[in-house]
């Protein structure tokens, strides 16, 4: 199931409870898991998640060149989806 949350700062959607990506002012974040981390940052506007001058590993924050293009928003939502369909359900 899918949810929407205000959080962040900006929304969030949760698959079975379980975080798939947000989205606020100027950037998306997305859940892609450690394996997918590597094939997303190579795309221009795509940089790692930072909180609070940590790395969080596994995520990754689009800038809005990247979720405006559909096709890259589409990967990366398609990805974040195949992911966190694998979590356990909260």
């Amino acid at each position: 199931s899918l949810t929407q949350k205000a959080m962040f700062g900006g929304w969030a959607w949760l698959v079975n409870g379980n975080l798939l990506c947000g989205a606020r002012t100027a950037s998306m974040l997305v859940r892609l898991g450690r394996e997918n981390e590597a094939w997303a940052l190579e795309i221009p506007g795509v940089r790692p998640m930072m909180m609070r001058e940590r790395r969080m590993r596994g995520w990754v924050r689009a800038a809005p060149e990247v979720y405006g293009d559909d096709a890259l928003r589409l990967r990366l939502i398609e990805a974040a989806l195949l992911f966190t369909r694998s979590l356990p359900k909260k």
